[in-house]
């Protein structure tokens, strides 16, 4: 698959909640970009909700972030877990100018 990304992606290396059914469950991103998430599956049921609620904070930043987002893709790499693409679909201007800000500050001179 030849599919170019639209959106510089920054690795983000932490632990989040991936809301399913209003459920809280524990998940690692990978990275981020302007549009959405990569995220590890840690804890989390099998499960075919495509609709997510995200809870979140970036490095260096108190303010946690609450999004919503749409899964629109899923893999799994040989030997490591599954994991998903969320788009995010409904996320504040205040908390998406810092996502934005973070994702400027670790892909320049990309």
């Amino acid at each position: 698959m030849s599919e170019k990304r639209k959106a510089n992606r920054a690795p983000l290396d932490i632990y989040l909640n991936k809301y399913m059914g209003g459920v809280p469950y524990m998940t690692r991103a990978a990275d981020i970009s302007q549009e959405g998430v990569s995220l590890s599956r840690l804890i989390e049921p099998q499960h075919d909700a495509r609709r997510v609620g995200l809870q979140f904070q970036l490095p260096g930043s108190e303010e946690i972030i609450y999004a919503e987002g749409e899964v629109v893709r899923e893999w799994k790499e040989l030997g490591r877990k599954e994991q998903s693409g969320v788009r995010f679909t409904l996320l504040t201007e205040r908390h998406r100018k810092m996502i934005d800000a973070y994702v400027d500050r670790h892909t320049e001179g990309n």
